[in-house]
């Protein structure tokens, strides 16, 4: 009766929520807090990039320090084929594609490398990719990014509906935000899911329990780049312009600190620590006043640094995370939570 009484209140705080989310921005979009519901929005499409990054980092266990590439990808194959007429279901379809396919075209050699070397090769990636979106003139038009002189984005239409403010991207954004959020969750609770935890742990020992290391670890890269091509789609019809200095190194180090500052493979983690990334720093700016307001950046960067020391599994940690920081868990439960991955479908 308890677990069933707490279930109930976690369903009614969760459906609570859900309604003050999709009530409050209508309610203060024509007030001065009117700010807020772009600010949320764009927390909502650092929260699907995260959480796509989470399935690499968090339960993987790889470090991917060029994931802001495929965003960049996605974003400027919706905003060419938007250009050229394209309706925008099919523009998300060929985005998702192209990112996967060179999100698997780089996995596949990549992930037979492990730790500081893999993480090596994502940021070279990175680095590349945004390099060629600045100097490949003839397609991206170079740094004065797309569209170009005399070219526009049309506005985004979906099933006969023309988005045209912040509020119309908003519940798009939370859509997108739910499904991928429901998405993790199932795959946290499958096979896969513990497939991919037990490599995290202990890759050779995951090997020898028969998971295939190298196949898990491509699904996995190629699953995160979806999250990456739908928000990079997203990004470029509600910006109607997309540029190179969009997609810097700093901003992949940005998602990776949401990864790590709300909870590694915590999926309710990963929304918060995103939510903390995009809106502390616009707080503390008009907090702190103008005088103080170049030294956010610092406070932040003290506040994670003092995260890594005395919470390591970051503020909404995984249930399986808050296991392996335990010192007094014995070998055996570590090992039936972590490696169970021959368990029901």
């Amino acid at each position: 009766m308890a677990a069933m009484a707490d279930r109930r209140a976690k369903w009614a705080l969760g459906l609570g929520g859900l309604a003050l989310l999709i009530v409050l921005p209508v309610v203060i979009q024509d007030t001065s807090f009117a700010f807020l519901v772009r600010l949320a929005g764009v927390a909502g499409l650092y929260m699907l990039l995260a959480l796509g990054l989470n399935l690499v980092i968090g339960f993987v266990g790889l470090l991917d320090l060029g994931f802001m590439a495929f965003y960049a990808i996605g974003a400027y194959t919706a905003a060419l084929l938007s250009i050229r007429g394209w309706p925008f279901p099919l523009i998300v379809l060929v985005s998702v594609a192209v990112s996967v396919l060179i999100r698997l075209a780089i996995g596949f050699p990549a992930l037979r490398l492990r730790g500081d070397y893999l993480a090596i090769v994502t940021l070279g990636f990175g680095e590349v990719v945004r390099l060629t979106l600045n100097n490949w003139d003839a397609l991206t038009n170079g740094p004065q990014g797309l569209p170009r002189v005399g070219e526009s984005i049309p506005p985004l239409k979906l099933l006969g509906f023309a988005f045209s403010s912040n509020l119309h991207y908003y519940y798009l954004i939370l859509a997108c935000v739910l499904i991928a959020v429901w998405t993790c969750l199932r795959l946290n609770h499958s096979r896969l899911g513990r497939a991919w935890i037990a490599i995290r742990e202990d890759e050779v020992a995951a090997e020898l329990m028969g998971v295939e290391v190298t196949k898990q670890k491509v699904v996995a890269f190629g699953l995160s780049a979806v999250f990456a091509a739908v928000a990079g789609v997203i990004f470029a019809y509600w910006e109607s312009f997309v540029t190179p200095e969009s997609f810097t190194f700093w901003e992949s180090v940005l998602l990776v600190c949401a990864v790590v500052l709300g909870g590694m493979g915590s999926v309710p983690g990963v929304l918060l620590g995103s939510l903390c990334i995009v809106a502390v720093p616009e707080i503390l700016r008009d907090a702190l006043g103008t005088t103080l307001a170049n030294a956010r950046y610092l406070i932040f960067g003290l506040s994670l640094a003092l995260m890594a020391i005395y919470r390591p599994q970051g503020l909404w940690p995984s249930r399986r995370r808050t296991l392996e920081l335990r010192p007094g868990d014995s070998e055996e439960n570590r090992d039936s939570t972590l490696f169970d991955v021959k368990g029901s479908e």
